[in-house]
């Protein structure tokens, strides 16, 4: 398989509260439009490492809760929110986090996916301490 840079794509500062940098669409995306196949990193029995390190905010759960990987590209960059316009799929075959679209992103919008193991509709507390779900 060969994997080419996105042109989708770039990163800026996002203006989600405490987020730093996020990653932006670059054209307007359509739903259902891949967005990004990032290769991973893989870290087997290392999850209890990460978090101790700066990396704890950054890695995704693999196989199983000890098994996890480091997105490439711009796949650990991508912030979380409870109102996603993209979603992650784990590619176990290709070894790639694969992220798309899922609803119109227009040129500029800042891309967001829920970190509750891809789920979108997902609202239960993260492992990030530092994002609550929202309150109703």
């Amino acid at each position: 398989m060969k994997l080419s840079t996105s042109q989708k794509i770039y990163i800026s500062k996002s203006k989600i509260p405490r987020a730093g940098l996020g990653v932006f669409a670059a054209n307007n995306l359509k739903k259902g439009e891949e967005i990004e196949i990032c290769p991973i990193i893989e870290l087997q029995n290392e999850a209890g490492l990460l978090e101790k390190s700066k990396l704890f905010n950054y890695y995704f759960l693999w196989k199983n809760k000890k098994h996890c990987v480091i997105a490439l590209g711009f796949g650990s960059i991508y912030n979380h929110s409870y109102e996603p316009n993209a979603t992650y799929k784990k590619n176990y075959k290709n070894k790639t986090v694969d992220f798309v679209a899922i609803k119109p992103i227009k040129k500029d919008e800042e891309i967001t996916a829920n970190y509750n193991y891809g789920n979108p509709n997902d609202k239960s507390q993260l492992w990030i301490k530092s994002i609550k779900p929202p309150v109703k």
